[in-house]
């Protein structure tokens, strides 16, 4: 099968087009390389260097015809969508609703969507919040993501066009950059190694629910399938406080900084964990890596780097 992949030489993009190419589909990526990186492209994959936004995303699909597209390309900086809302929606908006018209022009089967838990569903009502929770996004990045499911639900609506969006929690692991992507464990671990002081902003108490990405690929895979329709939450179920993060990621780095704490950052949500019920259930996803494997993994990946 020929898988169009948006944001395919990112942090999570590039590992689901690992896992399709393990699986012998035929994978094209669609990649302006702004905060994408070509080492992260596999090799059996073709790349196009081209915007999400731009006219010349027509000619791909004319030229290649993807059977299914998994749309990961985005804004993905909550502090620039604060800054920049305009842009934010220029590229979270309008150019989902590009890749949408292209792959319902050129007949594809299926769009897959990666969203955002966390950012949508804001200060949680719940404990765990299912994909019914009510959506109160604090930051222009949430707002854009809810409006693309919302676009993806247009077209599913007036074209027929099967759709998917993944409700993603705190998404981690190789690859991840500290500095583009603003990943806090990517962040610790990078300081740690260089004998650098982290910062823990506010208490430190705040709670997020953090899923390795080898897990999330596979969540993109599934959500190719035929029962795949709907909203699916990505994630663990389970809430880690930021002070338990850098505890273990100073274990597993050997690193003596001490926990220092700073400001709080404005409108951060004190918790965030999603109800990955649904996925499981319905498409048979689960977790398979815990969280002491995933950063024992991000670790080394890291080490690697600095060596």
């Amino acid at each position: 099968m020929k898988v169009l992949v948006t944001g395919g030489a990112g942090f999570i993009g590039s590992h689901v087009v690992d896992r399709l190419v393990e699986e012998g589909h035929q994978v094209v990526i669609v990649d302006n390389l702004a905060t994408g990186k070509r080492k992260n492209v596999n090799r059996a994959a073709s790349l196009y260097k081209t915007d999400i936004t731009s006219w010349r995303l027509e000619r791909v699909f004319r030229n290649e015809r993807p059977n299914i597209v998994l749309h990961l390309a985005a804004q993905i900086n909550v502090p620039r969508s604060i800054a920049d809302p305009v842009f934010d929606a220029q590229v979270n908006v309008l150019g989902t609703m590009n890749v949408l018209q292209q792959a319902v022009r050129y007949g594809c089967r299926k769009v897959v969507f990666s969203s955002s838990g966390g950012a949508i569903y804001g200060e949680q009502e719940t404990l765990l919040a299912t994909e019914s929770h009510a959506a109160k996004p604090l930051s222009p990045y949430g707002i854009s993501k809810l409006c693309g499911e919302h676009y993806l639900s247009y077209f599913q609506r007036v074209s027929g066009i099967p759709v998917v969006s993944l409700r993603y929690a705190n998404v981690y692991g190789p690859r991840q950059d500290p500095d583009g992507e603003a990943g806090v464990i990517a962040i610790f671990i990078q300081k740690m190694l260089n004998n650098e002081q982290p910062i823990i902003h506010g208490n430190g108490r705040q709670t997020r629910d953090f899923v390795f990405v080898d897990d999330v690929a596979e969540a993109n895979l599934v959500a190719m399938g035929q029962d795949a329709h709907g909203v699916y939450n990505v994630g663990t179920g389970a809430e880690t406080s930021v002070n338990e993060l850098f505890r273990m990621l100073a274990g597993l780095t050997a690193s003596s900084v001490k926990e220092l704490h700073g400001p709080a950052k404005a409108g951060e949500q004190i918790r965030s964990v999603v109800d990955p019920s649904r996925i499981k259930q319905e498409l048979g996803w689960e977790v398979k890596v815990d969280l002491a494997e995933g950063l024992k993994q991000t670790v080394e990946f890291f080490q690697g780097k600095s060596r």
